[in-house]
């Protein structure tokens, strides 16, 4: 089966996860524009998979509407808008600088917000479309000296939730991706001792491509993710 779709927007692009779905999704046929809040290190990979790279600052309006428009413009309007952008605050509660917590929800939340409504206000006049986020362990609970990142992300969760409920009678397909576990990369290998411990990219990036290809009489709101030895 193949996807149903021609053009995706991955907000939030960079190495590892972002880079997987920008792979999977080129192998699919589909037209790629990756945004980040820089673009200095999207080169390769736009030169992997014919992808264009746009600067985008997801927690800011004008900001997520320019990206769109010009999208829209030069690839065509996006019928795939993943938002893979996340801000992580880490520390002892009562350390946690209020500013910060202002910035790890305004990334992690509201730009997902953002996102999402310039992606449904462009795809529900035509009954077509997907938006996929992706969520963490901390989407369903929370962890000792990372609140913010857990207020982020039950938001976005809550976000996709509603959506999922709102625009599937629409024809566009929300889903929520909880990828409950480290994800593999150079600088974290999985232990010799222990293959297949860590969330392998690529199969994760498998699992979004086959979120897309479901047919409408059996679509999922979320799947969860987690390697073999994750306890849970």
């Amino acid at each position: 089966m193949t996807v149903p779709y021609s053009t995706a927007l991955i907000v939030g692009a960079g190495s590892g996860l972002s880079a997987a779905l920008a792979r999977a999704f080129a192998r699919e046929g589909l037209a790629l524009a990756l945004a980040a809040r820089t673009t200095d290190d999207l080169a390769g990979l736009c030169a992997e998979t014919g992808a264009r790279a746009y600067a985008c600052d997801a927690s800011r309006p004008e900001a997520v509407e320019t990206l769109f428009a010009r999208v829209e413009a030069e690839i065509g309007a996006p019928d795939v808008v993943v938002y893979n952008a996340s801000h992580r605050v880490r520390g002892p509660f009562v350390e946690i600088r209020p500013v910060d917590v202002e910035t790890s929800l305004a990334v992690t939340a509201y730009g997902g917000f953002l996102v999402a409504h310039a992606a449904a206000r462009r795809m529900v006049p035509k009954g077509h479309g997907a938006i996929l986020f992706t969520g963490a362990s901390a989407s369903v609970k929370g962890y000792p000296q990372s609140a913010p990142f857990a207020m982020g992300k039950f938001a976005l969760r809550g976000l996709a939730q509603s959506l999922a409920r709102e625009l599937a009678p629409m024809g566009i397909h929300v889903a929520h991706f909880v990828i409950d576990g480290v994800i593999l990369s150079a600088r974290r290998p999985a232990p010799p001792d222990k293959p297949d411990s860590l969330l392998d990219p690529d199969a994760i990036a498998a699992n979004y491509v086959h979120v897309l290809k479901q047919p409408r009489s059996a679509w999922t709101w979320e799947i969860e993710l987690r390697p073999w030895t994750e306890r849970f």
